[in-house]
């Protein structure tokens, strides 16, 4: 029997321990970058867009509350506001927290963007014309 190996010994090169975190560094970097990008940053909108919103209630305008109650707002204050709701015209004050939705700004907003679109329409049709 041949042994080739007889008398010779074979060590293992040992991991360097830096060379596995610099490695991983990359990628951890990546995955908080993601983290950032698509969780933190979108939420910060929403609450920022939800600050605006409830900072320019006004009286007349048609909202919704959380709870889901609609009517139409008839008083504002700095940390509350007053709604009518129905033709029993009933007033129930809530938290400006609970403010859901202000559907007159999104009336408002939607009108405002079909006009855009309109607008760019017509300049679009006036190149075509002059061409």
């Amino acid at each position: 029997m041949f042994h080739f190996l007889e008398g010779t010994t074979t060590s293992t090169p040992t991991p360097d321990p830096m060379g596995g975190l610099l490695g991983m560094l990359p990628m951890l970097i990546a995955c908080i970058a993601i983290f950032y990008f698509m969780l933190i940053r979108p939420e910060n909108k929403r609450k920022k867009e939800a600050e605006q919103m409830r900072s320019s209630l006004r009286n007349g305008d048609r909202i919704t509350t959380i709870g889901g109650i609609q009517g139409v707002v008839v008083d504002v204050k700095s940390d509350k506001f007053v709604i009518e709701t129905g033709a029993d015209q009933v007033r129930i004050e809530f938290a400006i927290w609970a403010l859901s939705t202000n559907d007159t700004a999104a009336e408002k907003a939607k009108e405002e963007a079909k006009k855009a679109a309109e607008e760019r329409a017509k300049m679009k049709a006036d190149k075509k014309m002059k061409k």
